[in-house]
């Protein structure tokens, strides 16, 4: 799959087809809104019953990242799991495997809204509030140069929804990486508000840019 690479606050980034960002001069994998455990949150309080895949499908996709990349430090921009119920409850299995693909890596969380408390002690690696390294990274965008997640931005291309990264002048906002996950669009006011102009590079067989141009008021 084809990349994007791109300039952010004088950093060469890549933006990747799976929503994924690798940032190479830091060796860091950077993904967001995972949310793990979505179809077991659902289900406990009531909702529709979804079929509890998405958890393998989101972390076969992460795997294939961080064979392609094979990063130092994984990144979790936060909302890793769908609440922190959810993290509790995954099966031994599933801990089994991400602490596999942390092997000889960093890994670090971030605390998002859906998950603020830390990993239960089963998952490998440590939480943060935010994580800073010349740009600071963090949930929900804030004061930038910032990279962030919540938003889950996406962008209609080709008649079809796809999830985005939205680049602008202070912040970088990712995908949602998870695979039971909606979309917000760039066009959206609160999205607008964060990155008025800029660029959003569309996620499909390879990774789209595509202009974002600033709203003309009536």
């Amino acid at each position: 799959m084809t990349g994007f690479a791109f300039r952010f606050s004088g950093h060469v980034l890549q933006a990747r087809p799976s929503g994924a960002l690798h940032w190479p001069e830091r060796d860091w994998l950077i993904v967001a809104d995972l949310h793990l455990g979505k179809s077991e949150r659902m289900a406990r309080r009531g909702g529709a019953l979804l079929p509890p895949y998405e958890v393998q499908a989101t972390l076969e996709r992460l795997e294939d990242e961080i064979s392609a990349t094979r990063p130092e430090v994984i990144v979790s921009l936060g909302d890793g799991f769908d609440d922190d119920a959810a993290g509790r409850a995954l099966p031994d299995a599933i801990c089994d495997r991400l602490h596999a693909m942390a092997h000889g890596r960093k890994w670090l969380w971030i605390s998002g809204n859906h998950d603020p408390g830390p990993p239960c002690a089963r998952m490998p690696g440590t939480n943060h509030a935010e994580v800073e390294d010349d740009l600071i990274l963090r949930h929900e965008a804030a004061s930038g140069p910032d990279i962030s997640g919540h938003f889950h931005p996406c962008i209609r291309l080709g008649g079809a929804r796809r999830r985005a990264f939205l680049i602008g002048r202070d912040h970088l906002i990712l995908p949602a990486f998870g695979a039971y996950t909606g979309g917000l669009p760039v066009d959206s006011p609160a999205l607008t508000s964060l990155v008025p102009a800029g660029l959003a590079v569309a996620c499909a067989d390879r990774a789209i840019p595509v202009p974002i141009m600033p709203r003309l008021r009536a």
